[in-house]
């Protein structure tokens, strides 16, 4: 059943409600970002206090993945249970306490327990992805409605304006607060974003969801199942993960694993570790690498904007799949033949408009591979899978560097293949036509 027919009879979102809550989703999405990469952009100021080789460095990130992983796999079954716009509360606030205490890290135990929360934030993206899914197919914005999937590339695209302001506030502020100073200043927007999102109203799918729960518990499962038949729905109690791994949503939960997986190799290197990459990988300057981030992200964002356009024209599916090929291919040129500033910054920038642009379509496609019971739980689920990438990504990097290959090689065999091949693996998802029929 598709998720027009689905919603048809439930109660219609307000313009105003609906712009509301993209605008948080964004702010939220963006500050999550901002706290996330802020670890991996300061990883080499952190390893010169703490004394860390790159190895060790490389080691901490891992661990830090590892953690992070198990965060944003308990959080789908969480928010499904407790509702979309508590989830946003939750992951917000989650994203300020990660911020906070990282500021207060006196080694690498104490770091890796608390960077494991940035899970929180990191789990809003699924989070948003399930709550404007559900408010797009009953909104009264007829232009939201109708360009759903571009809307949506707007709010996706708080990843690389996340990935900015930490580049632009760690190039300002690090010289005055240092490190530490510079996650202190990521816990104020946060707080006050999450006070904001007290404000948002829940969907109705979620609202209809909480009746026929309250039906089930209190033994009147007949009645469930008329109010179910009568908004068009199918009537089934949450099945936590195991809906996830049955009937329609079974081969895209595999197939958009492995490549949530494999993509993440090339998530990790360019962007977590992008000025790791630069420093190391083609002997740019620390603070020439934040500059370039800069500019190689500003024109990331483009390619949200243009991902989502693209999708609601020629498939979701197809979409992702070209532009992550597309992007393996200019990494591997930009570390083999890219020489000097110019064509560096020019390969690595559109590197990452295929990279991270196609997320625009990916979060929104999630949203349509599961149904209301367990939207939230599937697409965290597939969110997780980044975090065993990030921590393969991990494992393989530090063995190259420990058996004496540099960053440019490793980044080439890790980051680079990884994104070709997570491109291969879209083609075989199944489009959001034949999901819905």
């Amino acid at each position: 059943m598709s998720l027009e027919s689905a919603t048809s009879s439930l109660p219609r979102f307000s313009i105003r409600d609906t712009r509301k809550a993209s605008v948080l989703a964004f702010l939220a999405w963006t500050f999550a970002v901002y706290d996330y990469i802020l670890f991996g952009t300061l990883l080499p100021e952190m390893a010169k206090t703490f004394g860390w080789d790159q190895a060790t460095a490389s080691l901490v990130s891992t661990l830090v993945s590892v953690g992070t992983a198990v965060v944003v796999l308990a959080i789908g079954p969480v928010v499904d249970r407790i509702g979309r716009r508590k989830g946003m509360i939750l992951t917000v606030t989650g994203t300020a306490v990660s911020s906070a205490v990282s500021a207060a890290t006196p080694g690498i135990a104490f770091l890796v327990g608390v960077r494991s929360l940035s899970g929180l934030g990191l789990s809003e993206q699924a989070v948003n992805s399930t709550y404007l899914n559900e408010v797009y197919a009953v909104t009264e914005d007829e232009k939201i409605k109708k360009r759903r999937g571009f809307v949506y590339s707007l709010v996706q695209s708080g990843w690389p304006v996340g990935v900015l302001i930490a580049a632009a506030f760690v190039a300002v502020f690090l010289p005055l607060v240092g490190w530490r100073g510079c996650f202190l200043l990521a816990f104020f927007p946060a707080v006050i974003i999450a006070i904001a999102c007290r404000s948002l109203k829940e969907s109705p799918q979620f609202e209809l969801e909480v009746r026929l729960r309250s039906l089930r518990k209190e033994g009147k499962t007949a009645e469930a199942e008329e109010l179910a038949r009568s908004y068009g729905v199918t009537e089934e109690p949450s099945a936590g993960f195991a809906a996830i791994f049955k009937g329609a949503a079974l081969r895209n939960t595999v197939v958009l694993g492995f490549a949530w997986l494999v993509n993440w190799f090339g998530i990790q290197v360019f962007s977590v570790l992008g000025t790791t990459v630069l420093t190391e990988g083609k002997g740019v300057s620390f603070d020439n690498s934040l500059l370039m981030l800069i500019v190689i992200n500003a024109i990331g964002a483009l390619g949200y904007f243009f991902h989502g356009w693209a999708g609601d024209r020629f498939g979701r599916r197809n979409v992702i799949a070209v532009g992550w090929v597309i992007s393996g291919v200019l990494f591997a040129l930009m570390l083999t033949v890219a020489q000097g500033t110019l064509a560096v910054v020019l390969l690595y920038s559109f590197g990452m408009f295929f990279l991270i642009g196609p997320y625009a379509a990916l979060l929104f496609y999630m949203g349509e591979c599961y149904e209301t019971q367990c939207r939230t739980t599937g697409s965290a689920f597939l969110t997780a899978l980044s975090q065993p990438g990030a921590i393969f990504a991990g494992i393989i990097v530090t063995s190259m560097l420990a058996a004496g290959q540099n960053w440019s090689h490793a980044a080439l065999v890790v980051g680079a293949l990884g994104t070709l091949v997570s491109g291969v693996l879209m083609f075989a998802a199944r489009t959001a036509k034949a999901l819905e029929g």
